[in-house]
């Protein structure tokens, strides 16, 4: 079980924490609107929690003060079926996000916790590299240096992160492995925009009104929103839905 492979702590010293939600994208919201929140979190006893709260709500959850803790907030839109896990998440770790019985959840430690979720599975089956035992401060200064891939140190999704974190469990962690994945361009018949992706981080896309629309696609999902409506784009197969 994944309890088994995130601690080993006999004594546990749960603690109650309020969650500040991170500020959402003004152009997300203005296409959108407010979004509601996938909250996960580790509870005392190591099982993965879930709680799906509205924007601008509080929610106090219960965590152990005796290991790291990730705890991630998908933004999604159920009434324009955007649901969990297509849009990046925020988030936060204990303790390095902690004050005043509050946990501070941003944009930038959303990547530390899904990571922190890929290093607990790729590590199921051996306990000698933990991710509680990880060095988080180190990582996250990672991205506040010129050491690493330009563009992933703009917009960590570019990366790979399920991979970088098995290879991490069989060997170890690299900053070689931090960059980009590799990427199709896709001209889709669309209007000339803006288009936002689901990174935080990404720039919108910006087409002139006499070019064609070419969308960077990635492995797996891809999905753009812009005020005309909703695309998604698997591979060689794409959908667009007007709003």
């Amino acid at each position: 079980m994944l309890a088994l492979q995130v601690f080993s702590c006999r004594e546990i010293c749960p603690t109650v924490y309020v969650l500040e939600l991170p500020l959402v994208s003004e152009a997300w919201v203005s296409i959108l609107g407010e979004p509601w929140w996938r909250v996960e979190w580790l509870a005392p006893d190591g099982q993965k929690q879930i709680a799906d709260i509205k924007h601008g709500s509080k929610l106090e959850i219960e965590i152990p003060v005796t290991w790291a803790n990730p705890v991630t907030v998908w933004p999604y839109w159920p009434e324009h079926n955007l649901i969990p896990g297509l849009f990046k998440p925020a988030g936060a770790l204990f303790p390095f996000d902690a004050e005043d019985m509050r946990l501070n959840l941003t944009w930038e430690a959303g990547l530390d916790a899904v990571f922190y979720w890929e290093l607990a599975l790729a590590n199921r089956q051996s306990e000698n590299r933990l991710p509680a035992n990880f060095d988080w401060p180190r990582f996250r200064g990672l991205f506040k240096a010129e050491t690493i891939n330009e563009a992933v140190r703009k917009d960590p999704w570019l990366a790979d992160w399920q991979f970088i974190a098995e290879r991490t469990a069989t060997s170890n962690f690299d900053t070689r492995r931090l960059v980009p994945q590799a990427t199709t361009a896709k001209i889709i018949p669309v209007s000339a925009g803006p288009w936002y992706g689901t990174s935080p981080f990404a720039n919108p896309l910006v087409f002139a009104e006499d070019a064609d629309p070419v969308f960077t696609v990635r492995p797996g999902l891809n999905v753009w929103v812009s005020a005309d409506g909703l695309l998604r784009i698997n591979g060689d197969v794409w959908v667009f839905i007007e709003w």
